[in-house]
């Protein structure tokens, strides 16, 4: 096997796509994230290192994470829908369904094989 294959230089950039969440808004551009980035995602969900993993604040923060379009941190966006942050303008803007179309996506972007929320389930009462 050629180990070059694996140098940075040479592999693709992590897949990115649009993703129409409802008739409401323009298509959502969406990208994967390292699992270096989902890892601190993940830590900052915990209180401490022992307490278990609170999934709805992951998933909010990974969906956020993988958000590229709209700016979900840009200052103006957030005023207009009367928050701070890109978690709680993600959760004001979006229906419960938009949300969950998002997820969704955002999984399949990730590459992951089962739903986050089934492992983030399972992670918590590890």
């Amino acid at each position: 096997m050629d180990l070059q294959a694996f140098f940075s230089e040479h592999v693709p950039p992590f897949a990115e796509e649009e993703v129409k969440v409802s008739e409401r808004f323009p298509p959502f551009r969406i990208r994967g994230i390292s699992e270096e980035e989902n890892a601190r995602l993940r830590a900052a969900c915990r209180k401490n290192q022992e307490d278990s993993l609170d999934s709805d604040c992951y998933l909010t923060k990974l969906t956020a994470a993988c958000v590229t379009e709209p700016d979900l941190e840009n200052a103006s966006l957030q005023r207009s829908w009367g928050v701070m942050g890109a978690d709680a303008l993600l959760k004001r803007m979006l229906s419960a369904g938009e949300f969950a179309n998002l997820l969704y996506r955002v999984q399949v972007v990730c590459g992951f094989d089962v739903p986050v929320s089934d492992m983030a389930d399972t992670i918590k009462k590890g």
